[in-house]
């Protein structure tokens, strides 16, 4: 007998939740098989078996939160044989449902059967627990993915079932405070969702940073045209030789990294009552997934080429939507820049990524009228954003680091000279 239990991922890792279970009580495993996805603050991980054998028993619940440690199935030996009666959900394992701890999922309050079919859907962890929290029977969701995995937004389309019984709404008073009211849960007025696992840390983290640094920012605006003429110029050529398009984030990364060069406590770090000056150049590239932002890491984007950090970038977006990220992936950047323009935004105050002292925010390309030799003239332009910590940053090194990366983006021959 072997018992799966939950893998120590990280020193900063100790719990987890189940996101996803591949396998089912009865199913022949493998040794090596990846059995069961494990969702934690930072990535999600596969849990393999180290035995080969038959899944005898699942401890722990799609949903479930569990520690580093904990065991959560059981494999025996054999060759595996169709689902036995014991084999349903593990109800002694499984929270119940009136334990007021915050941090055990609601387990019993709406259950989702997924094998009315006989046959496990096939769904991205995020769908799975939205129809868990909605009470939907997955095999019932009709997906849009031509390959039939259903994703949230299927879940979503496909409306609410009634589930649990609703709360009767609640109002209190505090004394001389305002009152506060809470709709029932069942109110067409309001929708109410469990906050992910990784949304919750994105909002804790997030919170820390604001409340732990002297956060400002600082605007300027740059003309597009030359990069974009470029780019066009030179993007067939750049595609044959490289097999990748030449995006503008390659352009603002060697852009940053020759203003880090030249500002290097933007590229810093506070440690107690100590300056940490990096002396590399690790820039983080926010990227969005269903679950939230994530920042994985371009690593020495100072020795790297155009073409070497479009296909960082492209990979690393890759595996962030897929789940594939690796703790390594998104650890130990100095600086980081997101693009907040591919959604339309004109403007916006980014908030700076762990300790580090420093991000650049990039927004929309927009034609407006600006004035060029005494002229106006219609121009692409961009406002970008730096928002930095102003204990190890003043005034003077953030003006000139954000002029800096204007004046390369709009003279971007010049970054052919600090490569």
């Amino acid at each position: 007998m072997a018992e799966i239990k939950v893998p120590e991922l990280a020193e900063s890792i100790t719990e987890g939740s189940i996101a996803q279970w591949v396998k089912k009580v009865g199913d022949r495993v493998e040794k090596g098989e990846f059995i069961v996805e494990l969702e934690t603050d930072k990535v999600n991980a596969e849990i393999i078996s180290e035995e080969a054998g038959v899944l005898t028993q699942i401890l722990a619940e799609e949903g479930d939160t569990v520690l580093v440690g904990q065991v959560i199935a059981v494999v025996e030996a054999g060759e595996g044989a169709a689902a036995a009666p014991a084999a349903a959900a593990p109800t002694e394992a499984a929270p119940a449902p009136a334990a007021p701890q915050a941090a055990a999922a609601p387990v019993a309050a709406a259950p989702v059967v997924e094998e009315t079919s006989g046959e496990r859907v096939v769904a991205s962890p995020a769908a799975r627990r939205l129809a868990r929290e909605k009470g939907i029977d997955l095999a019932a969701v009709s997906p849009v993915d031509p390959q039939g995995r259903v994703r949230v937004q299927d879940v979503a389309a496909h409306g609410t079932a009634p589930a649990v019984a609703p709360a009767a709404p609640t109002s209190v008073a505090t004394s001389g405070g305002p009152v506060v009211f809470t709709p029932a849960a069942n109110s067409d007025r309001v929708t109410i969702e469990k906050m992910s696992r990784r949304r919750q840390t994105i909002a804790k983290r997030l919170l820390e940073v604001k409340q732990s640094t002297a956060m400002l920012t600082t605007f300027n605006e740059i003309d597009m045209t030359n990069i974009m003429a470029l780019r066009k110029r030179k993007q067939e050529e750049f595609v044959k030789a490289n097999d990748i398009k030449l995006g503008f984030m390659s352009f603002f990364t060697k852009a940053v990294v020759a203003a880090l060069k030249k500002y290097p406590y933007v590229n810093a770090q506070i440690s107690g009552d100590e300056i940490h000056l990096n002396n590399f150049f690790d820039i983080g590239i926010a990227v969005s997934t269903e679950e939230g932002l994530v920042v994985p890491v371009v690593r020495d984007a100072n020795s790297k080429n155009f073409a070497e950090i479009e296909k960082d970038i492209a990979n690393l977006a890759t595996k962030a939507r897929d789940k594939k990220l690796g703790l390594n992936d998104m650890a130990g950047g100095s600086f980081t820049i997101t693009n907040g323009g591919v959604f339309g935004s004109l403007m916006s105050t980014p908030i700076m990524n762990g300790t580090q002292a420093g991000i650049l925010g990039m927004h929309s390309i927009v034609n407006r009228p600006v004035a060029v030799n005494g002229e106006v003239q219609i121009r692409p332009m961009m406002y970008v954003a730096l928002s930095y910590d102003h204990r190890i940053i003043d005034g003077k090194d953030s003006v000139g680091f954000l002029k800096t990366v204007k004046e390369l983006i709009e003279n971007p021959e010049d970054l052919l000279l600090n490569s």
